[in-house]
């Protein structure tokens, strides 16, 4: 028997299918483990040796495989076909070693780039070892990665409070889109105007010519303005005459674009189908893995994680015969297209992404998708087909234009462009980020040297310079790829890492840096602004790629990081918090205090007169306040506007023609359609909470409709006839059929959510059960150990999210969340609880009473202590248990790993050290 190791259970079965009986296709579920989420994990003093946890619900599933090697003679590890999946192999083989379940078996490494029984057979017949060197690259990113977390996190958390970390990648992704909103706020618009006029041939065709000279001297964009420069050369033109110079055709050729990569993938699925990165990579994951086709699972599309450009010879050999078959002979190639990845620092050697077979029409694959699915294939069919297609042929035209008007020469120029065989661009044309007026794609008539026009119109236009526009999520991307900064396999996340933490906000598919971002940015580039410089982050992104290529040793590299990198964490201990906040007040000061419309001093506190507004801390994060506090206790947020976004109207609903209002409520700001007056007597106006991701200030008229419009109908479940909703909750964007809610995962939009997708994820509920599990009590997620209470994990009750330990539950506040929450703050709310004689269970979760003893049945008849004599009794206790613990033995849980001894003690380990 032969043991193959997959990682999803999709897969597992698909691949069972095609190697026949002889074989057992096990999935690992992804990994299997990773360092424990509290310091000592990685010790830089121990040439970075690093403990490894098994994850607890892999537990089983590595027991199973460690079964199923006993009766087995060869063990075949066929995960992903990337670092990540080289070191889920290895952590499985790790374990299993650990465990004893590997004798005398063969093990073997196999890899294939797309689940079809072809691509899996011949994968089989090339095994080869695990690629030592490609784990060491994922080890070194796994700890740089770690010890950024868990060293800096702590001095973000102790300089800046309120402050949450962001990854050491994260960090420098939002220090772009920071610094794009920095570029908006210092912008100042310059004048400048355009003179376009409307020409006629002798035949009567008409075409627009733009001003380009005068006198000699060239005129470029800017060059005029003022209204008065405008107005003298209009009077020229006007009082001039016409006539042709010069009329230059060249031909062109535009060839295709390269087949997608992950990034290019993401980027033109946001521009064409709405779609944002993480969606994205679902979808296309969903199509690698296969669809039912035949009463036979098969992949649609080679793997989706690559910045490889270069398909198979036999893909290019099918995608000819396709384009001859669909398009005629013409538009395909003499030769086929062979392409070159040209990002910086490409790794793994993949083929792009594309369809496994292109002879599957995305006409016939609609009926085996969704909608997305559907849209995602057919994106991926015809940029393969068109990167094999003919060239398009073009010829660009330029007319010069010379306007006399008495000794005065005004110089026009006109361009054009002829498509004379359109090639690829029958089928395919690449989206931009930037919508603008193309002048080129203009067709110009007809017209000889010499030939006299006439001018039919003259336009003459004031305008303003913008500022460069926001990212969008494709453009963001795309300069993360040009810098060489994260991989394809982690742009998606760090987006998601970026918005889920509120360090961006999406609007109107553009990224909008927030205040609290906009913070940690400032503090990490006055501190430590090397880190979070794109090129020291590309450079390090290099060295890794040299450390999958065997050049160079993880461990020095680790060692040249962690040497200046710990140097310059020890160098801020010792600042005082006011003096990280006054560096912050000035490197924001811009932002926060923009100019006034009177021309005052903008420091000046607008309530007290005399004090002046600097930044200051709070438990929930940075503000303005006044410097004669407690005497003027003015404050406000940091963005000056802030206030303003408040009570104003944003227009009338052209249903009810009722005033559409922005409020500010006590649980925060709301949209109210209409005044309590134009409403019947026991009638309330319509209201709408404002997602936590936006901003009121931002707020318009048809996004405040669309909220209003909530919960919306999607359609009838097709099962039961009963509508199916969508809406905004207490916990976000859901589905809702009958009694069954469903939270929208990233990428779905609660306005534009389809049917398909929302049966989907009902059934996905439904089939978890009404706990949202499969079976059991909810284990929580685990975040590491209490000093004496044992395991903490972070749980979802009937009430909101809370943290528990030993039996003591606290409630996780409200400007954390259950995902982003650490072991530091988790300790600290525990202890809080106990502190005030808290550990009872979480409300709505009662407990049957236990049988008391004896002695205890008496205690409990005595009279009850004071609550400050329990709270002070349960603190001595909990610091007696402590001191207890840290002389207890070290459990086998703790042995995780032979790589590294245990920690020495727990007491050693204060509760104030904290995670990334």
């Amino acid at each position: 028997m032969n043991i193959v190791i997959v990682e999803s259970p999709a897969k597992a079965k698909t691949i069972n299918k095609y190697l026949g009986s002889s074989y057992e296709v096990l999935a690992s579920f992804g990994h299997v483990r990773d360092l424990p989420a509290k310091n000592g994990s990685v010790d830089p003093d121990a040439n970075f040796q690093m403990i490894w946890e098994v994850d607890p619900k892999a537990a089983g599933r590595l027991n199973d495989i460690a079964k199923a090697l006993k009766g087995a003679d060869r063990l075949i590890l066929a995960t992903d076909p990337d670092r990540e999946g080289e070191a889920i192999s290895w952590h499985v083989l790790e374990v299993l070693k650990e465990k004893r379940a590997i004798k005398d078996h063969k093990i073997e490494r196999v890899v294939f780039n797309a689940i079809t029984k072809q691509a899996v057979t011949d994968a089989m017949k090339h095994p080869r070892q695990i690629d030592g060197a490609l784990v060491d690259a994922y080890m070194a990113r796994r700890a740089l990665d770690y010890l950024v977390g868990f060293t800096l996190s702590p001095v973000l958390w102790r300089k800046l409070p309120g402050a949450r970390s962001a990854g050491r990648v994260q960090s420098v992704a939002l220090r772009l889109v920071c610094d794009r909103e920095l570029e908006i706020e210092k912008f100042v618009p310059r004048e400048y105007w355009s003179l376009v006029a409307t020409l006629t041939t002798p035949r009567g065709e008409a075409f627009e010519a733009r001003l380009v000279g005068a006198d000699g001297k060239k005129i470029q964009r800017l060059d005029i303005g003022s209204g008065a420069e405008a107005e003298e050369l209009k009077k020229a033109i006007e009082a001039a005459n016409f006539a042709v110079s010069t009329v230059e055709a060249k031909p062109a050729r535009r060839n295709p674009q390269a087949p997608f990569t992950t990034s290019t993938l993401q980027q033109e699925a946001s521009r064409k189908l709405g779609f944002a990165p993480a969606h994205t990579m679902r979808i296309a994951q969903r199509l690698y893995e296969g669809i039912d086709i035949g009463g036979e699972t098969t992949g649609l599309i080679t793997y989706m994680r690559t910045d490889g450009v270069q398909i198979d010879g036999s893909a290019i050999t099918q995608a000819r015969t396709v384009i001859g078959e669909d398009y005629g002979k013409a538009y395909v190639p003499e030769a086929p297209r062979q392409y070159q990845t040209k990002a910086k620092n490409a790794q793994e050697a993949h083929e792009a992404i594309r369809p496994t077979d292109l002879s599957r029409r995305p006409a016939e694959m609609r009926r085996r998708l969704d909608t997305d699915q559907a849209k995602l294939y057919e994106l991926i069919w015809i940029r393969t087909i068109a990167s094999q297609m003919e060239s398009a042929e073009m010829e660009r035209t330029t007319v010069d234009i010379a306007a006399k008007a008495g000794s005065r020469v005004i110089e026009l120029r006109a361009t054009g462009q002829v498509v004379k065989f359109d090639g690829f661009l029958a089928l395919y044309q690449e989206g931009r980020d930037d919508d603008g007026d193309d002048e080129d794609s203009r067709r110009l008539p007809a017209m000889s040297e010499g030939e006299a026009l006439k001018r039919q119109d003259l336009a003459v236009t004031q305008h303003f310079t913008e500022p460069p526009p926001r990212f969008s999520e494709a453009s963001l991307v795309k300069r993360m790829e040009e810098l060489g900064i994260g991989r394809p396999s982690t742009y998606a996340s760090i987006l998601q890492v970026l918005k889920d933490r509120g360090y961006v906000r999406l609007e109107k598919k553009r990224l909008h840096g927030e205040d609290k971002g906009r913070v940690v940015v400032a503090f990490l580039e006055n501190f430590f602004a090397r880190y979070v410089e794109y090129d020291f982050t590309a450079d390090l992104e290099e060295k890794l790629d040299r450390i999958s290529n065997n050049e160079i040793s993880w461990q020095q590299v680790l060692q040249d990081f962690w040497t200046g990198f710990i140097g310059a964490v020890n160098e801020i201990k010792d600042l005082r918090v006011t003096q990280v906040l006054d560096a912050l007040d000035d490197m924001l000061g811009p932002h926060i205090y923009p100019p006034r419309a009177d021309g005052g001093d903008v420091r000046q506190c607008p309530t007290c007169g005399t004090g002046k507004l600097n930044l200051k801390a709070g438990k929930f994060g940075a503000f303005v306040g006044c410097t004669n506090y407690p005497e003027c206790r003015y404050t406000r947020p940091l963005a000056a506007d802030s206030e303003a976004s408040a009570d104003r109207i944003l227009g009338k609903d052209p249903e009810t023609d009722r005033d559409v209002v922005v409020k500010a409520g006590r649980f925060g700001p709301y949209i109210q359609l209409g005044e309590q007056k134009d409403y019947a007597e026991g009638e309330k106006p319509k209201r709408a909470g404002i997602p936590k991701n936006m901003s009121p200030s931002d707020m318009e008229l048809d996004l405040a409709l669309k909220l209003l419009s909530l919960p919306r109908e999607i359609g009838k479940h097709p099962e039961t006839g009963e509508p199916i909703t969508a809406g905004l909750g207490r916990f976000g964007p859901f589905v809702k059929h009958e009694k069954t809610y469903a939270s929208l995962e990233a990428g779905d939009e609660v306005f534009d959510i389809g049917l398909n997708r929302a049966v989907t994820l009902i059934a996905e509920k439904i089939a978890k059960g009404p706990s949202g599990r499969r079976f059991g009590a909810d284990p929580g997620k685990p975040l590491g150990d209490h000093p004496t209470l044992g395991g903490v994990a972070v749980k979802s009750g009937r009430y909101g999210a809370y943290v528990t330990a030993g039996g003591v539950n606290a409630t996780i506040p409200s400007d954390k969340t259950q995902d982003t929450i650490t072991l530091e703050e988790a300790i600290a709310l525990i202890d809080e609880r106990v502190a005030k004689g808290g550990g009872k269970p979480a409300r709505g979760k009662k407990k049957a009473p236990a049988k008391k003893p004896a002695k205890a049945e008496a205690e409990a008849k005595a009279p009850k202590p004071a609550k400050k004599a329990v709270a002070k009794k349960a603190a001595a206790k909990l610091k007696t248990d402590s001191v207890s613990k840290a002389r207890a033995p070290v459990t086998p849980a703790a042995k995780t790993s032979a790589a590294k001894p245990a920690p020495k003690t727990p007491a050693k380990k204060s509760a104030g050290k904290a995670r990334g």
